[in-house]
């Protein structure tokens, strides 16, 4: 078996700025901004989409291959059931294109609002004053470096 990367996490997981080794990632000086985009969203969306239009001939076609089979099936009982058998399968063809439209809207609004949420949060950061490096720059008040005062 071959490695995978990421050992055994998620396909989702993507590693922290600077690995798993050592004080890299999202501690002081790591550098670990959150990075994501609507761009995997909008994807599902599509593919929920591309589904729901898949879906939509499968009906008919399963219409036409009953009418030839049930044309031919005499007083066969087994094939009697098959209006029932495909009356089902219509009612699950139908639930999953429904679905298929409600998921790609939900995808599509997540979207949107997180996009929302990013201009709100960076919107929020922009009254405050960040420190250039200097003397004594990351350090509280009152501390000292380790000498005596």
């Amino acid at each position: 078996m071959l490695a995978q990367p990421g050992g055994d996490r998620p396909w989702w997981w993507v590693e922290p700025r600077g690995g798993t080794e050592g004080s890299g990632g999202g501690g002081a000086g790591g550098g670990g901004d959150l990075k994501h985009s609507d761009g995997p969203w909008l994807r599902a969306a599509g593919g929920a989409e591309g589904l729901v239009a898949h879906l939509g001939p499968v009906k008919g076609e399963l219409g036409r291959a009953h009418q030839g089979l049930m044309a031919g099936a005499g007083e066969l009982t087994a094939l009697a059931e098959l209006g029932t058998v495909r009356a089902s399968w219509e009612r699950r063809i139908e639930t999953a294109r429904d679905e298929c439209r409600s998921l790609a809207g939900k995808l599509r609004a997540v979207a949107v609002t997180q996009s929302e949420v990013n201009e709100a949060v960076k919107g929020s950061f922009d009254g405050v004053r960040v420190a250039g490096p200097g003397p004594g720059a990351g350090m509280g008040a009152g501390a000292t470096s380790g000498g005596k005062p």
